[in-house]
């Protein structure tokens, strides 16, 4: 294998490897940009933060504590994690 050929190979590796940690991170903030409407934004912002602090967001955990959050808020999920009344 030829030198040009293999700085081109770890050139396009390490271009892969950005791009996609990248994508892990601005997916879940476009994600909320285009899917929560603007009133709700701050209060996703405040439970997303209290259920995740490490310094990498999970969306998916984060999305799943969101949903239990306003369907406890909206009255249509009890506390104890069971759908239906409290």
């Amino acid at each position: 294998m030829s030198p040009v050929v293999l700085i081109g190979l770890v050139t396009a590796l390490v271009a892969f490897v950005v791009m996609t940690e990248l994508l892990a991170a601005a997916l879940p903030l476009l994600i909320v940009i285009v899917l929560v409407p603007a009133h709700e934004r701050p209060a996703l912002a405040a439970v997303i933060a209290a259920a995740d602090h490490r310094r990498r967001l999970r969306f998916w955990p984060a999305l799943r504590t969101a949903t239990a959050a306003r369907r406890i808020q909206a009255g249509r999920y009890s506390t104890s994690g069971r759908p239906g009344p409290p």
